[in-house]
């Protein structure tokens, strides 16, 4: 039976499909948006979103008057028409709102069963992809923590539901993603375990999305996409295919001193002079133990140069994963002044990775660019954060408290949120070549 998804091309081929040289990185919250993932997608090679926080995402563009019309015209194909007009009728204002007035915030994550969060949630994801994948055939990914596991189910369904072809998953042990994934494509309920602080031994709790509740029969079946799990030890690699139930389709694994949410050094934590933490041999990966699971894996972290797909291939990769140089293309919806001052800095040697171990929402070291001497770590952050929602955090810890069912909402970054929420600087508009 042909899988046609909203795009209205059959690709029921894709499992066969040529694998990517180049994946992409995910970045966010907002960094790797659709603009940079369709660039990258229309090449051949795999462009990935961001799937973090895309529910305060389409909430603040369409507070922001959706000047160019792209979100709404990516709601106008949704499968739901009721589900878009509630979204347009509570967030959409034209023109924008004006300078001083706050943004509406979006309903918080939590267990209980709340269908307008789960609506925006489909939504964000929904509309995303769905322009990342507008006007071409090359792959589209959504890259997701597995650490924020309360939008998981709804959002990995929105995605699915405009025709992704790629699920990356990194930051935690993603053993039941392959599961959700069968079950969302047959239209089957998915449900994913929930680490709760404060439940009791042996409870478990778990968040689930029913896609008949928000579709019907809806346009079913929907493509089952490839799920690559971001590991940094080929024990993880190992430990996920014992078992049919939580094999990925692939690896991406991530060195030491690849950016994002890297797993932390084995062993007893210890940090550098400059509070980095030090990895040693131990965190070496074994990749031939990997190549030899028999699985497509792609390298990360080190691997930009001219020669890194070479030196990939020279062990068996597929490829390589890129994160840093695509985020700073200009496709890349980091605010455009700050993206300048790096490029800047790169040219003139003088750009640095600082890991930050304590500032990962989902409990692993974060690396980030850094300017020293030259940008705050407000300015860092701020093509990040400034979409941030702070009535939700796009930023959550992985717990849930037991006694209220909902997220734990530190936000290490609240200045550079604050900051952002009164300036509501819009993303940049077009796509543009890269740097």
């Amino acid at each position: 039976m042909p899988v046609v998804g909203v795009h209205g091309v059959d690709r029921s081929d894709r499992p066969g499909g040529r694998l990517p040289v180049v994946i992409q990185g995910g970045m966010g919250v907002g960094v790797s948006g659709w603009r940079l993932a369709r660039a990258v997608a229309v090449t051949g090679q795999l462009g990935v979103v961001s799937g973090v926080a895309l529910d305060a995402i389409l909430a603040r563009r369409l507070q922001l008057g959706d000047p160019d019309g792209e979100v709404r015209r990516a709601l106008a194909c949704f499968p739901v028409p009721g589900v878009a007009e509630r979204i347009l009728r509570r967030y959409f204002v034209a023109g924008g709102l004006p300078a001083g007035q706050p943004f509406r915030p979006v309903p918080r994550l939590g267990l209980r069963p709340n269908p307008a969060r789960d609506e925006l949630t489909v939504a964000g994801n929904f509309v995303e992809v769905y322009l990342a994948k507008l006007g071409h055939r090359g792959p589209v990914g959504v890259n997701y923590l597995e650490k924020i596991q309360l939008a998981t189910p709804a959002a990995t369904f929105g995605a699915m539901l405009a025709g992704v072809d790629y699920v990356l998953m990194g930051a935690g042990i993603p053993a039941e993603i392959p599961a959700l994934l069968d079950r969302l494509a047959r239209g089957e309920p998915g449900v994913l375990t929930v680490t709760v602080a404060g439940a009791a031994a042996g409870q478990r709790h778990t968040v689930g999305f029913d896609p008949a509740a928000m579709i019907g029969a809806g346009p079913l079946p929907l493509f089952r996409p490839r799920l690559l799990a971001i590991v940094s030890s080929a024990i993880l690699a190992a430990y996920l295919t014992r078992n049919s139930v939580t094999t990925p389709d692939g690896f991406v694994l991530e060195t030491a001193v690849a950016g994002g949410h890297s797993a932390p050094p084995r062993g007893r934590l210890r940090l550098s002079t400059e509070g980095e933490p030090v990895y040693g041999p131990r965190d070496d990966i074994d990749v031939a133990r990997v190549a030899a699971l028999g699985l497509p894996f792609w390298l990360a972290g080190g691997y930009a140069g001219v020669d890194a797909v070479a030196r990939a291939r020279a062990v068996g990769a597929a490829g390589v994963q890129v994160g840093t140089a695509f985020a700073l293309c200009r496709e890349s919806d980091i605010d455009p002044e700050p993206r300048r001052r790096m490029i800047e800095r790169a040219l003139a040697g003088e750009l640095v990775v600082r890991n930050e171990p304590y500032a990962s929402p989902a409990g692993f070291p974060f690396k980030t660019v850094q300017l020293p001497g030259t940008l705050s770590d407000d300015e860092v952050y701020a093509g990040r954060a400034r979409l941030c929602d702070l009535a939700t955090c796009a930023c959550p810890t992985t717990a849930v408290t037991a006694r209220s069912g909902t997220a734990a909402q530190p936000n290490p970054w609240r200045s550079t949120c604050a900051r952002a929420a009164r300036a509501r600087t819009p993303p940049a508009a077009g796509a543009c070549a890269t740097v």
